[in-house]
């Protein structure tokens, strides 16, 4: 049976592991990773508008992984519009990256919980095979934070590099054109940054586990026994 000390740090990596899990489950369905705001420049430009009159022209947009909506002023008035990525707009995307950043978390969802069990397992007993012990509670935390990390990655890349957020505003926009003014990572990314930070904590947990302390050694007081002693 494992150490009170150890059962307790395992018992804590488990509990992680499972907030881990449940957070990037949450951070998957939830339609705001990114916010935005949205110029219609062609709506601007018609009318010459300046720096007063922008404001009529400025919508706002917000998306996750799977739906979103946008609000377009293009001067007159606002009008709310909600919109899903698949099957259609994912056309109009990077399918491959789009569909990369979904697995990764996926995956990483699947570790998430092999990770839970695993950690679950050390904290009852100290399991025969290496692989069971700490080694593998390390291995599926370092994949499962690995491949959030990836997803995190990904996303930024397809946000910075693919210009994302404009090609979701432009979707289906034959007469006015949009650009972006502002763009925000939302509360769903960090939540998934704050799930990767978790299974780090994880593997600090889990070396700290492995650590023996010196076992701290009460010295005995000799006793001296004399022949008055025996006498009495």
């Amino acid at each position: 049976m494992p150490g009170c000390f150890k059962k307790t740090l395992f018992a804590l990596a488990s509990l992680i592991s499972f907030v881990s899990f449940i957070l990037t489950v949450v951070a998957m369905g939830t339609p705001k990773w990114m916010t935005g705001k949205i110029l219609c420049k062609t709506g601007a430009d018609l009318v010459n508008a300046t720096d007063p009159e922008l404001v009529k022209f400025i919508g706002e947009i917000y998306y996750g992984l799977f739906r979103g909506g946008k609000i377009r002023q293009c001067g007159l008035g606002g009008r709310r519009s909600k919109f899903t990525i698949f099957p259609h707009m994912v056309k109009k995307l990077n399918t491959g990256l789009h569909v990369m950043i979904i697995i990764f978390l996926c995956v990483a969802i699947l570790f998430s919980l092999v990770s839970f069990g695993f950690c679950i397992l050390n904290a009852i007993k100290v399991p025969y095979r290496a692989i069971n012990g700490p080694a593998g509670a390390c291995l599926w935390n370092f994949l499962a934070g690995g491949f959030v990390v990836l997803a995190v990655t990904s996303f930024m890349a397809a946000v910075k590099l693919h210009h994302l957020t404009e090609r979701i505003a432009n979707f289906r926009e034959n007469v006015f054109r949009f650009v972006i003014l502002e763009e925000r990572f939302e509360d769903c990314f960090w939540i998934c940054v704050a799930s990767s930070t978790a299974h780090a904590v994880n593997l600090l947990l889990i070396a700290i586990s492995e650590i023996h302390f010196p076992k701290i050694k009460t010295k005995t007081e000799e006793v001296n026994v004399t022949a008055e002693d025996i006498m009495y």
